[in-house]
């Protein structure tokens, strides 16, 4: 797998997390990378991405409540979610994005929206 989700968790709605995405150097430097979830009984979606130079994209969903970045030092993507919602709910995942071809989907990382 060569893009690694992590930090997922349980947490209270209106509560936040930040996920992780780590890759290779050689795919950072040229691929946009997404965050991308799935919920039970439903398709996969893009929630955000973002390109090698920092453009950033967000579903509407989630857009006031998640912020993507990227640490160039660190060949990693962030997802910051704030305010929380049951909806949410989801396995969350990381690959490249926009024109670039998606690599092998890893595990994911789960988070669950629960009081």
């Amino acid at each position: 797998v060569q893009l690694q989700a992590s930090g997922g968790g349980l947490v209270q709605p209106g509560g936040s997390l930040r996920l992780s995405c780590a890759t290779s150097g050689s795919i950072f430097a040229i691929a946009a990378i997404g965050w991308y979830r799935q919920a039970p009984g439903k398709q996969r979606e893009l929630v955000a991405d973002i390109t090698t130079s920092g453009n950033t994209n967000y579903a509407d969903s989630v857009k006031g409540r998640f912020t993507i970045s990227r640490d160039n030092t660190k060949n990693t993507v962030y997802l910051q979610m704030d305010s929380l919602k049951f909806e949410d709910t989801a396995v969350y995942y990381c690959n490249a994005a926009r024109a670039f071809p998606r690599f092998e989907w890893g595990q994911g990382t789960l988070v669950t929206v629960s009081s």
